[in-house]
């Protein structure tokens, strides 16, 4: 399948947009990793992001990602991050790909990947998904419970916790979002946690704004999702 989104120019305004909040923030921009998101789109596509300079690509369904990794095995520097809701049971198809796994938000979650990465004698990088605005129709623990969290995942065996990801409500004003990229910095950093993943298309400046070290990024690079029935 062709691609005929111009994905290199399209990254190319991404990393101005990255560029400019960076110099607004007094930051520097190599500070943080893009997560191209590239749920939905072709392996087509993956290629050609990859071949524009991407390196991390982000993907919501562990069988999609699974996929996705087993045709793209030849592009040798490709690393994936896990950034949709996972189910115990898809845990074995999210391995395959090597991936971290950027929405942890229960103890028996975190205890099933540990099982699974110790009997592999690996270790497997983990994000705690926090559901900071408290949306009922977002995953993620609530912030309250974060401190029992990250006391349980760090006792386990062969997981690597990293940090903390969240997704700010969506509004019409991207600025908005700041006093939720702000919360979660800080629970990361009462909690020694370098690593936030926090900030989209839409509201990537604020994040950055407020500290992000991992934008997660798929319209702005990819253009609109195809129209997918699951």
């Amino acid at each position: 399948m062709a691609v005929s989104h111009d994905l290199a120019a399209a990254l190319a305004r991404v990393r101005e947009r990255i560029e400019r909040a960076c110099a607004r923030a007094g930051r520097d921009s190599d500070e943080i990793v893009l997560v191209a998101v590239s749920k939905a789109h072709p392996v087509e596509a993956v290629r050609a992001a990859y071949a524009a300079g991407l390196r991390v690509f982000g993907e919501n369904y562990a069988q999609e990602l699974a996929a996705k990794a087993a045709a793209l095995e030849d592009l040798s520097e490709i690393r994936w991050r896990f950034i949709g809701h996972l189910q115990r049971n898809k845990i074995k198809l999210v391995e395959r790909s090597r991936a971290t796994v950027d929405t942890v938000d229960t103890v028996r979650l975190a205890e099933a990947i540990s099982s699974r990465a110790a009997a592999r004698n690996v270790t497997v990088e983990l994000l705690l998904q926090v559901n900071v605005a408290g949306e009922a129709q977002k995953s993620g623990c609530a912030p309250e419970e974060l401190s029992t969290l990250v006391e349980a995942v760090r006792a386990l065996p062969s997981v690597d916790l990293r940090g903390l990801m969240t997704v700010a409500p969506h509004t019409a004003d991207p600025d908005d979002a700041r006093p939720t990229f702000a919360k979660l910095r800080e629970l990361a950093a009462a909690h020694a946690l370098p690593e936030l993943s926090m900030g989209m298309t839409h509201d990537l400046e604020a994040a950055v704004q407020e500290g992000s070290t991992m934008l997660r990024i798929g319209t702005a690079l990819f253009g609109p999702r195809p129209d997918v029935t699951r």
